[in-house]
């Protein structure tokens, strides 16, 4: 259910609602906008009549949301969520780039990749140390210590990282090293582990699952949403289909799709979405024409040699020449990179 102030309600009107919205046992968000306040309440409203609020001073109308995620809900927060993280703002004008290899094999491969991205034009430093593979004999990540170099990464080079956390137990061991928390799609509805990110004071990237429908990312960012953690991005990665040609099915449809259904930034992951490297510029560039607010690429100074993900993974000087594209796009369409 959504309340929405006239723009004339007073601050003494707006609190009467919230006291209002107390008394009945419900949970307010406040959204100010340009022109009218919103608030939406969360709790069992199926029992709780509109006119309980539509009669009281300031306000203009109340609303029903029919959809089951509120919080990630664009009618409750019509506004764009803008993430902050250190010298980087995610969800704005500016198109954010993470980039990095896809999995932390050493201290020297990590920085040089990190000096190469940095070089290129990158904002966020990507690197995996801790790897859910679908085999248990490939390389798992090196763990803790991937994660100090990660950290010594962002030291030398200014950049803000995101690596993924597999479990709710290792939580607090991922936060206190990156910047922000990744959930990989294959944990996409691990619930537990949905409600500890959502506990902790860190952004969440969040991709959808092999095969998550957009409701289902949705729901999932709920659950992160209602335990206390507003910065979610949703990221649209590629989803199995019957096609084999490329590693999943890249849904171009899901970016603009999620842009009108929810107020969260949205990332486009071309690497995972194709599979190929020769597809990542393409997909890219349609992600960011189609409304993404930033992308998630795999960048690795010898692919051939890489642990894992080397075939969708980008050579530095490919990667120039996409960020040297993508800038010429970007402001094309109004926007910078």
């Amino acid at each position: 259910m959504i309340v929405v102030m006239k723009p004339s309600a007073t601050e003494e009107e707006l609190q009467r609602v919230l006291e209002r919205v107390d008394v009945l046992g419900l949970e307010a968000h406040l959204s100010p906008g340009e022109s009218h306040t919103i608030i939406g309440l969360v709790g069992e409203t199926g029992r709780i009549s509109p006119n309980a609020f539509e009669v009281m001073p300031g306000v203009e109308r109340v609303v029903r949301v029919a959809e089951p995620f509120k919080l990630a809900n664009r009618e409750f927060h019509p506004q764009n969520t803008v993430i902050q993280v250190g010298h980087v703002t995610i969800g704005g004008e500016k198109i954010v780039v993470m980039a990095g290899p896809c999995s932390v094999e050493s201290r020297s491969q990590l920085l040089e990749t990190a000096h190469a991205v940095k070089e290129a034009g990158a904002h966020i430093l990507r690197g995996g140390a801790f790897k859910p593979r679908s085999s248990p004999y490939s390389f798992q990540g090196l763990g803790e210590e991937g994660l100090k170099y990660l950290a010594e990464a962002r030291e030398i080079y200014g950049m803000p990282v995101i690596t993924e956390v597999m479990a709710p137990e290792e939580v607090d061991l991922v936060a206190s090293y990156a910047d922000i928390l990744q959930i990989g799609a294959r944990n996409m509805q691990n619930y537990r582990l949905l409600q500890a990110v959502g506990k902790v004071e860190r952004p969440v990237f969040l991709k959808r699952g092999l095969s998550g429908t957009i409701q289902e990312l949705l729901m999932s960012a709920e659950y992160v949403m209602a335990n206390g953690n507003p910065n979610v991005m949703l990221v649209e990665r590629g989803i199995r289909t019957y096609e084999t040609y490329t590693r999943n099915t890249f849904d171009i449809n899901a970016i603009p799709a999620l842009k009108q259904l929810s107020h969260l930034p949205v990332i486009g992951d071309p690497s995972h979405g194709t599979g190929k490297w020769r597809l990542v510029g393409p997909v890219a560039r349609a992600a960011i024409a189609a409304g993404a607010d930033g992308l998630m690429i795999e960048v690795h100074p010898r692919p051939a040699e890489a642990f894992s993900d080397g075939a969708q993974s980008l050579k530095p000087k490919r990667f120039q020449a996409l960020m040297d594209d993508l800038r010429a796009l970007a402001a094309a369409l109004g926007r910078s990179l």
